[in-house]
């Protein structure tokens, strides 16, 4: 009899009414506001303005969900497409299965998008939200609890993860908890990258690229430990590989960067800065246009002066 181990919930939706309330959506969503709170906070240190991060987000977010999927649907294509299975599925996001790196990846995009549309530096807003988004994906593990998915090799520790369904394929039994291990990574790397900005000023991107490294040190190990069926390498798991590739853009960006533009961006957001406007710049123009015929020495009124006095000797 196993006198420890982590329960797994009986169930991962719970319905008010005809509503199905799923945790697994409810861990996303918690982790996006986690990574909103946080990245408005440091942007707002960084000299940006409040709620920058959150209107950027707003593009960001859905590209993100898109982007996960799509890498997770490509990857494990088989699962929709293959003889016996419904395409339809591939649309379920509910039901799980959101890759990172894709997530990344085209949220990315979407937030190069909204940045670019307000004017501010892409990597500077990087920065800003790095560790946000590791608290975000730490969060989101715990969406792979609620659903009984992505665990380990068979354990006995104290910490073992007890799978209690036996649907897709799953055989009940005591696991290792990667997706704790991945949370509980994710929470170190977010503080590593807090820490490593107020020491080091990192600016340019790469506390967001220090962020990608770290994960993808720690993601190459639990990938590792991971049992869920997945295309294999030259002996090697996919996302093994795929943290590898990153892990070295990663750091060859931080290398590069840190040659070609040293320290950190003075100015964020011009406008938070106090920049100056389009329209303070026209009115002064016009006031000082309008005083010049007034007080130039040779203008209307140094004529006028000398009609009058003129008049007066002549009367």
């Amino acid at each position: 009899m196993e006198l420890a181990y982590i329960p797994s919930p009986s169930r991962g939706v719970l319905y008010l009414g005809p509503i199905p309330l799923r945790g697994y959506a409810f861990c996303i969503i918690i982790g996006v506001f986690i990574a909103v709170w946080l990245g408005n906070r440091r942007w707002v240190a960084r000299g940006g303005q409040s709620g920058t991060v959150a209107d950027i987000a707003v593009w960001a977010v859905p590209f993100g969900l898109v982007g996960g999927r799509l890498y997770h649907v490509i990857t494990d294509y088989e699962l929709y497409f293959s003889p016996g299975r419904d395409w339809v599925d591939a649309f379920k996001v509910w039901q799980g299965g959101l890759g990172i790196w894709g997530a990344i990846a085209l949220g990315a995009l979407g937030a190069w998008i909204g940045a670019r549309r307000r004017g501010i530096p892409m990597p500077a807003y990087a920065d800003a939200v790095a560790p946000g988004i590791a608290l975000a994906q730490a969060m989101g593990r715990w969406g792979n609890w609620f659903n009984q998915e992505l665990y380990g090799r068979e354990t006995h520790l104290p910490w073992a993860l007890h799978i209690t369904s036996s649907e897709g394929g799953r055989v009940p039994g005591y696991y290792h908890p990667t997706f704790l291990y991945e949370s509980l990574w994710c929470i170190g790397v977010a503080f590593l990258v807090m820490w490593a900005d107020r020491r080091f000023q990192l600016g340019h991107g790469r506390a967001f690229a220090l962020y990608v490294a770290a994960y993808c040190v720690g993601r190459g190990w639990i990938e590792y430990m991971r049992v869920d069926d997945a295309h294999h390498i030259l002996g090697l798991r996919l996302n093994d590989w795929t943290a590898l590739i990153v892990f070295l853009l990663a750091v060859t960006y931080m290398i590069v960067s840190s040659r070609r533009r040293p320290g950190r961006e003075e100015v964020v957001e011009p406008l938070a800065a106090g920049g100056p406007a389009e329209d303070t710049e026209t009115a002064p123009e016009t006031d000082t246009d309008t005083e010049k015929p007034v007080d130039a020495p040779d203008g209307p009124k140094a004529t006028t002066d000398e009609k009058t006095e003129s008049a007066t000797k002549k009367s």
